[in-house]
């Protein structure tokens, strides 16, 4: 055991030595959150409790109806503002979603006749039908309102109706909840920390762990420990427990950063979060064991860790929530290592499914732990 962790310790400070290494340990983790958690929280909006929505309403006249509208709409997390007509603004833009109504609806409303509304927007594919469905309910409601507003008085509809009814109790009350676990699809940092910290670990490993193996190699370094007092099981050992440090250290402070840099908030379970990503670390300290094995020079190892850790976060969803792909693509994920940890991790941080919902996915980092383990010791070489 002592040579096991003389090993580990040196290698770990040799490592630690290169300036490359700390770039993508220390520095690179923050800025990825930074950005990637930024873009995404734009498509937050109205999903998880975001600021509401900006709407530009372009209707000319619109009359007693406008108060009851926008109070519908603000009701369904928009903010609106009202126009007579859609003009660009100081650099050429044109609002990014557009209500418009017919002129003067009020009065077409009141004296019985049909009146138009379309919806334009610019959000992407993933928020767009479900801005269309918060629009329908909230012009659907306004025209509830109307209805029931003008069946109560024999007098012409007007706003002081519609104020005196929006002043009741009312009769029937819909509440609307998640059944069963909370679904609330992953969104801003909440997606970006985790996702970006299962991909750097793995990149890490694959890069400098797989690289710096190679390089000892082709140096003759492995040689000497060949030569040296210790046995083959003891050098593979201290190989991959300098590995399992990094990956550590990696984790380590990703953790920290996303917790008190971002505020991110890791859910009820964090001591299952702990053994996920510690089993998550041991995979990824196999792997960069085994790609180091294989590899022939070091800008191979290099090139290759850079290739498979960035395939297997893109299909595993580290780069955005799988939540929102096909389901074919869903079904991809759980072939991948990345797609195990993020699926364990958006269950607990996410859907807060508790605790035991990981099990099966720990199970599964440690089965391929395991196996990936077994043949980087397989293929482990001195020269």
């Amino acid at each position: 055991m002592k040579n096991v962790v003389f090993i580990a310790w040196h290698d770990v400070r040799n490592q630690l030595r290169q300036g490359g290494t700390l770039a993508w340990l220390f520095v690179m983790p923050p800025i990825f959150f930074y950005f990637i958690g930024t873009v995404m929280s734009g498509f937050s909006g109205g999903m998880a409790g975001g600021d509401a929505t900006p709407i530009v309403i372009a209707a000319k006249t619109p009359g007693f109806l406008k108060e009851q509208i926008d109070l519908r709409l603000r009701e369904n997390e928009f903010d609106p503002e009202w126009r007579a007509d859609v003009v660009a603004d100081a650099e050429g833009k044109l609002p990014q979603r557009v209500l418009t109504l017919t002129d003067d609806f009020s009065q077409q409303i009141a004296a019985g006749e049909q009146v138009d509304a379309s919806f334009d927007t610019k959000a992407s594919a993933l928020l767009r039908n479900f801005e269309v469905i918060r629009i329908q309910r909230s012009l659907y409601t306004a025209l509830a309102d109307v209805v029931t507003a003008d069946a109560r008085s024999d007098a012409p509809l007007n706003a002081a109706a519609l104020v005196e009814l929006n002043g009741e109790t009312r009769v029937w009350q819909l509440e609307v909840s998640a059944a069963g676990q909370r679904q609330v699809i992953p969104v801003g940092f909440e997606q970006a920390i985790p996702g970006i910290l299962v991909m750097f670990t793995l990149l890490v490993l694959l890069t400098s762990g797989g690289s710096m193996l190679v390089l000892e190699r082709l140096r003759g370094l492995l040689r000497r420990l060949a030569s040296a007092p210790m046995t083959r099981a003891e050098v593979v050992a201290g190989k991959w427990g300098a590995r399992m440090l990094l990956a550590a250290l990696q984790v380590g402070f990703a953790l920290l950063v996303g917790t008190f840099l971002f505020k991110m908030d890791w859910g009820p379970d964090v001591a299952m979060i702990a053994l996920v990503l510690a089993a998550w670390a041991a995979f990824c300290a196999s792997a960069g064991l085994l790609l180091g094995s294989l590899a022939r020079t070091e800008g191979q190892a290099a090139g290759l860790g850079v290739l498979i850790a960035n395939l297997l976060a893109a299909l595993g969803g580290c780069w955005w929530p799988i939540e929102v792909t096909p389901e074919w693509m869903q079904g991809l994920q759980m072939l991948m290592p990345t797609g195990w940890t993020m699926d364990a991790l958006h269950k607990l941080i996410s859907f807060q499914a508790g605790a035991a919902s990981a099990i099966s996915n720990v199970i599964v980092l440690l089965t391929g732990t395991l196996v990936v383990a077994a043949l980087a010791v397989n293929r482990f070489r001195y020269e």
